[in-house]
């Protein structure tokens, strides 16, 4: 009877470790949509002979604030109301909740800024939310960007859903820099460049199966138990 508790407690323990490193695998900067969006851009700019751009987490982070200055409302974003944060924000509010020196702020040469309850994919954000019209070709395309960074997040863990990506013309190494050489914690929400692991990048439904397991192997526990 003790050995059984004990074996199936052995293996409760190894499916319990086997989900959490699934879990931790999953966690990728790969998985980062911010990221996925940077490599989106970059794509359409090689496609049109347009240089790559380098993915600056600095700014990136400051794109993640940008959104954040919106407080959640999804109706300030594009149309005939569409507002924008003052660029004095820049210094005085989003490079010290980012810990970027203010110093090293550089131009921003170009923004794409989108909004809506549905939750879409990195390649569909680009094409389908952030590129609208020529206006926004000849901003992905403008040979006076030298740097990119992009943020994506939602509201309260939810909708509305936000995409944001802001250009500069800055040094790719001595611009948007960290004090400290790492951002200062910005949750909820992701940005590029910066192995930032996005919460809720990874798909909970691919661990269904481990799951299902340990779930089973705590009902047999409990009746082994009560034996």
């Amino acid at each position: 009877m003790a050995k059984t508790v004990w074996s199936l407690l052995a293996i409760f323990l190894f499916l319990q470790a086997a989900a959490t490193g699934a879990v931790n695998s999953q966690i990728k900067v790969t998985d980062n949509p911010a990221d996925k969006l940077v490599a989106a851009i970059n794509e359409n700019r090689t496609a049109h002979k347009s240089s790559n751009l380098f993915d600056n987490p600095g700014l990136a982070c400051l794109a993640l604030q940008y959104i954040k200055a919106y407080q959640g409302d999804c109706g300030a974003v594009g149309g005939a109301d569409a507002k924008k944060p003052p660029e004095s924000q820049f210094a005085e509010t989003f490079a010290p909740n980012c810990g970027v020196k203010a110093s090293t702020l550089a131009t921003i040469t170009g923004r794409f800024l989108g909004c809506q309850t549905k939750y879409v994919h990195a390649p569909e954000a680009f094409s389908e939310i952030l590129i609208k019209n020529q206006r926004s070709l000849d901003i992905l395309y403008s040979k006076n960007h030298t740097q990119v960074g992009a943020a994506v997040t939602g509201t309260d863990g939810g909708s509305p859903y936000f995409w944001c990506v802001l250009f500069s013309n800055g040094k790719p190494n001595s611009t948007f820099s960290f004090e400290d050489g790492v951002a200062k914690i910005t949750k909820p929400g992701c940005f590029s460049g910066a192995n930032d692991e996005c919460s809720g990048a990874y798909d909970w439904s691919q661990l269904g199966g481990i799951w299902l397991f340990a779930t089973t192997t705590l009902v047999a526990l409990s009746f082994a138990l009560a034996l």
